[in-house]
């Protein structure tokens, strides 16, 4: 058999799993099995346990948890609350006013969390309620949330950038230094939207509150100072170099414990639920990769990646050529899977590629991240518009629509880093190996 029909043929088996509604995880060890029994003389059983062993066995990978921990914490603490007071009173004389809390929150709380959808929550749970009782317009209230919640996807800690570092083998230091720049320059482009916006529709903001005292905001702001200390502790710590991403999410499980108690949000109740959900969410994900690893495996038995890598090689595409077709090819898969899935599946045959093509790896990890962030607001397995549908009742279709803007947004931030790749490595060449 070909290895085109063969790829035809796992290609079916595999959307046939996922979509019969089977474990993402199950799918893929299925398929991973099926390939090969049928086309492979390896002892599937012996490779099927080492490679799972060998994903599960990763010291790189205990930093998950922990990061998804410290966000569940966070997420029923009182820090959202405290985010809007110390935001607020700053943001009265901007266009747009509080609108941009919702962009300057989530960039935040992405920054403590690591999850969109944890991301979304968070604020949105804080900032609908208020703003739309301020008569805000639906439709920027609703898109300011969605497409800034994707930045918890990559302003460092991001899971799904541990997750790229583990499958490709990349530092997750460097990668989660790598996704500072970006994940600022999008906070821009999404301030400046608002902007711009508010300028061309003034009568649709609404007037703001009489602007405090200095001496007020300032005594507002202080409750932002543990969020920030957070921060700081935790990427300040990575970035110079006295801590891994392992043990940094230990310090920041640490702190985030001490923030929550401080501020008195932390019981008995709330710290097994944040446990309980970040065992659920860890176990998923460690699921999915130890599945994604085997696939991995059996695909090199059957050498289908090396076969596409010659194909697309023999096409002569130009890496400007290959990455649009690559955009497009990861904003369908998001339109039907999660981030981490799409991340997971896609490594072991796309990573021979862009090596071929001469791609840095670390590069193209936030290439990734930022696609899949436009796959987390496209329907209809948009993760934020999922997210946001929940707390406010409104119809799927009327947030994603809300959220087109933001979706354009991300593809010039993804334009920005095609044109000048520095922005992403500048910080991990500084940085070191």
């Amino acid at each position: 058999m070909s290895e085109v029909s063969l790829t035809a043929i796992l290609l079916f088996l595999l959307f046939f799993l996922l979509g019969s509604g089977i474990w993402v995880a199950f799918s893929l060890l299925a398929v991973g099995m099926f390939g090969m029994a049928l086309f492979s003389e390896a002892p599937l059983g012996e490779v099927m346990a080492t490679t799972i062993w060998g994903a599960s066995n990763s010291w790189a990978l205990a930093a998950l948890p922990l990061f998804i921990w410290m966000g569940e914490i966070l997420f029923r603490s009182r820090l959202s609350e405290d985010m809007f007071t110390g935001l607020s009173p700053w943001l009265t004389r901007l266009p747009g006013r509080l609108l941009h809390v919702n962009i300057l929150g989530c960039g935040i709380f992405a920054a403590v969390s690591g999850s969109s959808a944890a991301t979304a929550a968070t604020i949105g749970k804080m900032t609908i309620p208020e703003l739309a009782r301020r008569g805000y317009p639906e439709r920027m209230l609703l898109g300011t949330l969605a497409g800034s919640a994707t930045l918890g996807l990559l302003i460092p800690p991001s899971i799904i950038l541990i997750v790229y570092g583990v499958a490709t083998e990349q530092s997750i230091a460097r990668l989660f230094i790598g996704g500072v720049l970006p994940g600022c320059m999008l906070v821009a482009l999404f301030a400046g939207y608002v902007i711009v916006w508010s300028l061309l529709h003034p009568k649709a903001i609404p007037p703001g509150e009489a602007a405090l005292p200095l001496r007020q905001r300032l005594s507002r702001s202080k409750r932002l100072i543990p969020v920030v200390l957070l921060i700081v502790g935790v990427i300040g710590s990575i970035y110079s170099g006295i801590a891994s991403p392992t043990d940094a999410a230990a310090v920041g499980v640490v702190l985030a414990l001490f923030l929550s108690w401080y501020t008195g949000s932390l019981t008995k109740e709330t710290f097994l639920q944040g446990l309980m959900g970040a065992t659920k969410t860890s176990c998923m994900i460690s699921f999915i990769l130890a599945g994604a690893a085997f696939l991995t495996v059996s695909m090199a038995f059957t050498g289908i990646p090396k076969m596409l890598a010659t194909w697309i090689g023999a096409m002569q595409l130009s890496p400007y050529a290959l990455l649009l077709a690559l955009t497009l090819f990861f904003i369908v898969m998001g339109c039907f899977l999660d981030g981490i899935s799409v991340v997971v599946l896609t490594t072991s045959v796309i990573m021979p590629i862009i090596e071929q093509a001469s791609i840095d790896p670390l590069w193209f990890g936030i290439f990734v991240v930022i696609v899949v962030e436009m796959a987390q607001i496209t329907p209809p397995v948009g993760f934020n518009l999922f997210v946001i549908q929940g707390l406010t009742g409104i119809d799927i279709l009327r947030v994603a629509y809300a959220a087109i803007p933001f979706f354009l947004l991300l593809l010039i931030g993804l334009a920005m880093i095609v044109i000048f790749p520095e922005i992403v490595t500048v910080l991990p060449n500084m940085m070191g190996g």
